[in-house]
């Protein structure tokens, strides 16, 4: 619920599309939107598919020249699309943009920036060392990352599709990483 009312007041001015996908939910998370969001299209998926086949799903609706992958536990502040769309508007070959991600209590989640797991990184992970697992950029310095989180991370659409959107074969946790390698590999 709030993940959804944050985003319909973050697009209230602006010309968006809202996509929910449902990966099979047992509750009545689907009844609920129908209610609440009539507005939002939605994707029943009849089994659970995992993150990237449903995101991919719902992607096959999209019709702007962004998308934005966000995860149902987020929030969103009234500005974020409208400051991120303007930032968009600015670059000349944008490909995928994350922005600083804060927990509930107002802390920043370093990992809005990381840099990619290699594997000596992966192990410094593992053990706790987390000295390169994130970026160097400061939390309030724009600039760019290796590796951005699904949380939230916008797109440009034709870039997404030209990339290969996510790979399927990450049911969940891992797509991020995958993603956001490609769109480094595109440059």
């Amino acid at each position: 619920m709030h993940c959804l009312s944050s985003v319909t007041a973050a697009t209230k001015d602006l010309e968006a599309e809202i996509i929910v996908v449902d990966n099979n939910s047992e509750d009545q998370s689907s009844a609920w939107v129908k209610e609440y969001f009539p507005q939002v299209i939605l994707v029943e998926n009849k089994v659970n598919s995992g993150f990237s086949k449903g995101n991919n799903l719902g992607f096959e609706h999209v019709k702007g020249k962004y998308v934005c992958l966000l995860n149902p536990d987020t929030y969103v502040g009234n500005h974020t699309f409208k400051n991120v769309y303007a930032f968009a508007e600015t670059k000349q070959d944008v490909g995928a943009i994350g922005v600083k991600l804060i927990d509930g209590c107002g802390n920043f989640l370093p990992e809005s920036k990381r840099n990619l797991p290699t594997p000596k990184v992966a192990l410094e992970k593992i053990f706790q060392i987390n000295k390169n697992y994130y970026s160097a950029l400061s939390e309030n310095i724009t600039g760019k990352v290796d590796v951005l989180v699904g949380a939230f991370m916008w797109m440009h659409r034709e870039r997404y599709e030209e990339i290969g959107k996510l790979d399927e074969d990450y049911f969940m946790y891992g797509e991020d990483i995958d993603l956001s390698y490609k769109f480094l590999k595109a440059g």
